[in-house]
């Protein structure tokens, strides 16, 4: 395992939390057009049907991120498709290790995206109860941007990747804490306040 593997595992797991198709679509270009060498494990990303079947559902997930409420919807059911792949991403990546090792990266990489993930449906839920649109679309610009950057970093600086995916990874955790304490605290708090019956 070199560094450029850990790299491309952390980093793919965190964006597929994100953004799972611009990740799929973005290793798969540059595989394709001899930018990265993926593992052997991971050519099929670059295979055509892949490559469109990412590109639409990009797409559409482009448009489903911009609509307040569809997107909480969409993030909802993208709990059940982001987390996996994340951590199939990662075995991907590191497929050349030892089973044990294997097994390790599957829940690592798991994790990752469901921190990634987790924090990204929570931001949400906390800016559609704001009544204009615009902190929604720059949340998943962000989104998009901070993917294609780590996507960007694995290819060209792993270093800066594993430092970048890793920092990205305590801010994702923090921010699932601190919107568990707000709603603890609120659905405590609308607890005591309601007249005994």
């Amino acid at each position: 395992m070199d560094i450029g593997q850990l790299a491309l595992a952390l980093g793919a797991s965190l964006t597929a939390g994100l953004n799972l198709y611009i990740t799929i679509l973005t290793l798969g270009l540059l595989n394709r057009y001899d930018v990265l060498s993926l593992p052997e494990s991971m050519q099929i990303l670059s295979h055509p049907w892949v490559l469109v079947t990412a590109a639409v559902l990009f797409l559409v997930e482009f448009v489903a991120d911009k609509i307040p409420y569809v997107d909480n919807s969409w993030d909802a059911v993208h709990g059940f498709i982001r987390i996996p792949a994340g951590a199939i991403l990662a075995v991907a990546a590191l497929s050349d290790l030892p089973p044990h090792l294997v097994w390790a990266a599957a829940l690592v990489g798991g994790f990752v995206s469901f921190s990634a993930h987790g924090a990204k449906a929570s931001a949400r839920l906390a800016v559609n109860a704001t009544p204009e649109p615009f902190s929604n679309w720059v949340l998943s610009f962000l989104e998009d941007i901070v993917s294609l950057g780590v996507l960007w970093l694995v290819t060209n600086y792993p270093y800066a990747a594993l430092l970048v995916s890793a920092v990205l990874l305590v801010f994702f955790v923090g921010v699932i804490f601190l919107f568990y304490q707000f709603f603890k605290r609120l659905i405590f708090g609308w607890r005591t306040s309601r007249p005994a019956t």
